[in-house]
Order: C-alpha cells, then structure tokens, then sequence
C-alpha cells in the first residue's frame, strides 16, 4: 500500500545516489541521477518508489517489483534479476530506514503556544517551543528549545526538559529531569508515586512517601502507555537512547544503562539494575532487587528472580539460560505423549 500523504507527507526527492550514500551503500546498475518519491513493499512499490529485502522469504517478489531499486545486503545481491537496480549495503533494514526518514522527515516544530494552553507565569520556555491545544505547563518547569508538548499533555511543577523532546497527547510528566531528545508517545506516565506501602498492625496499607526523581537521560524514548515510576527515597534512572515500547512498566528506583530496549508488557520491579544494552521480549518480567548484566537477553514471557550475568541468554518461568529452558521443554513434552498402546 502507498505512502498515505494524508498523514505522512512526503519531503523533498532524492536522487539513486543520494538514497545510496544516506544508506551508507553502493548503486548496482541504474542511473544515480533518477528521483525518487516515494518508499514501499517490494510487491506495491512504484517505478520512484524504493523498496527493500533483507528476509529470504521475500526472494520470490524480488522478480515481481516494479520499484526503482531495492535496499538488500551483499548476501541477496547474487539473486537480483537481470535490469534491476539494488543499494546494497551491510544493513539493509537500516540503510532503508535512513533513506525513508529523509523522504518523510518528522513534523517540524511549530513554534508558539495554543490559545486554549495553560503555561504558568513561573515556567520557562526556550526558543521556538510548540505548546498544542489544551497542555498544561506548571510552575518552575522549564522547556528547552524545540520541544513540542502534545495537545492535553501536562508537564508537572519544576520538571526540567532539555532541547528538541517530544511529548505526546495526553501524556504526563512529573517530579522529572530529561535530557536532550526525550520522547513520550501519548498516554505515557512519567514520574508518578511509585507503588510502596507499609501494612499497619490492623491490617491497613499506608503509602510510603516516594520522595525520588524520574531522570531520563538523552534519546530516551517512552511507549503510548506506558508508565514509570519516581523513585522512592533515590531516583528512578532510564539510561541514554534507551526504548521502552507501549504498556511497559518501570517501578520506583529502577536503573537501567544505556541503550536498552523493553518490549510490550515488560515489567521491571522496583529497585533493579539493568546492564548497558539489555533486550527484553514481550510481557516478560523482572523481581525486585535483581541485578541483569550488560547484553543480557530475555525471551518473550520469561520471569527473572535472581541475577542474570552479562551476555546470557535466558528464557522461561523463572528464567533459565536457554539452552537448558529448550532442553526442559523437550523433556516435558516427551513425558506428556500418550503412552503407546499395547500391541
């Protein structure tokens, strides 16, 4: 299907050669002087359209696309038909992703606050800042130039956001300091009371003071959805261009390095430490207290409850290294069988 120019207006053209360098890839065949418009799948994609191959599984389109070169790695270049034209490159996924965000930049900031907004006389705002219909800005909170602040966002008292975020419609950020780049997708929650409680001797919960910070350090992007935690009495910490996807849950305290990425429905407890470069799949969880290595990878719907040494690989409930959680799952599905039949 088409680019949608509704929602995603297109920039301005490229060249074959200006899409191969933004790749970091070299032109196979064709004219590096055509422009190009325009990005889709190998079976839709239009003769000003580039397209891209890094799965096997797609070969047989490779035949079939009309687009005016195809993105694909030096392995796939061999079956490139005769009188195509391909960008290879290392990464193919990559260098198509490059050469689209150059054919449909993100939105510019558009620089002034709604009528209908609410900005505190005590907040600051830096240059060129964009405040949508109906956000609030409260008092003390500063926002560094370029930011954009969604339409019904809310940007707590005496939060601090560095130049060029993003915060999108609805979501909410308190008790915070972000860095430079920060998005927050709609709906997301960022710097509300985290969940700790004392239970009294009649049974009663009474809610511990959460007197800690939310720090997003720079590239810190935050999923629709999801939620995270102040710290409790030190601060909750999200390290540099680490990604969470919608619905993660970050509890009060937790720490993680840079570079780490948190799948749907993951849930981090409070009080653990993940390693640079952690990778955790979908509604996966982690316990309390727990300390995960730098590189650890988590499989989708594993439960970590003790720590996990950097570079493993773990999967299952409670996790195990991988190798022995398949091995398990063999062993359990081989006494499930039914028992043969005598003869």
């Amino acid at each position: 299907m088409a680019v949608d120019p509704r929602f995603f207006p297109a920039g301005v053209p490229l060249t074959l050669g200006e899409a191969a360098a933004l790749a970091g890839g070299t032109l196979q065949g064709g004219d590096a002087a055509l422009r190009i418009t325009g990005v889709g799948p190998l079976g839709e994609a239009g003769p000003s359209d580039i397209s891209f191959l890094h799965n096997r599984k797609a070969l047989p389109l490779l035949a079939e696309t009309r687009a005016a070169a195809v993105v694909l790695p030096p392995e796939l270049l061999p079956r490139l038909p005769e009188g195509r034209v391909a960008i290879v490159t290392k990464d193919a996924y990559l260098g198509f992703g490059r050469i689209a965000r150059a054919l449909y930049p993100v939105p510019p900031v558009r620089p002034g606050v709604h009528a209908t907004a609410h900005v505190d006389p005590a907040a600051s705002l830096g240059a060129g800042v964009e405040v949508g219909p109906f956000a609030v800005i409260e008092s003390g909170a500063e926002v560094g130039a370029g930011c954009i602040i969604g339409p019904h966002a809310v940007i707590g008292a005496g939060v601090v956001l560095g130049e060029g975020c993003r915060i999108g419609a609805h979501a909410s950020i308190s008790h915070c300091i972000a860095g430079r780049g920060v998005v927050l997708h709609p709906g997301a929650r960022v710097g509300q009371e985290g969940f700790g409680f004392a239970v009294t001797p009649e049974g009663r919960f009474e809610t511990m003071p959460q007197l800690g910070r939310v720090l997003l350090e720079d590239a810190v992007e935050i999923g629709a959805n999801a939620c995270v935690d102040r710290g409790s009495q030190s601060d909750t910490v999200l390290g540099a261009g680490t990604r969470l996807d919608n619905l993660v849950q970050i509890g009060h305290n937790v720490r993680t390095g840079k570079a780490c990425v948190l799948v749907a429905h993951v849930g981090i407890a409070g009080s653990t430490r993940l390693g640079n470069g952690v990778q955790m799949g979908g509604q996966s969880g982690v316990a309390g207290h727990v300390e995960i290595g730098d590189r650890v990878q988590v499989a989708a719907q594993s439960g970590i409850l003790s720590d996990v040494a950097a570079g493993e690989v773990v999967g299952g409930s409670p996790a195990w290294p991988m190798r022995e959680t398949l091995r398990a799952f063999a062993a359990l599905r081989r006494l499930a069988k039914p028992a043969a039949k005598p003869g």
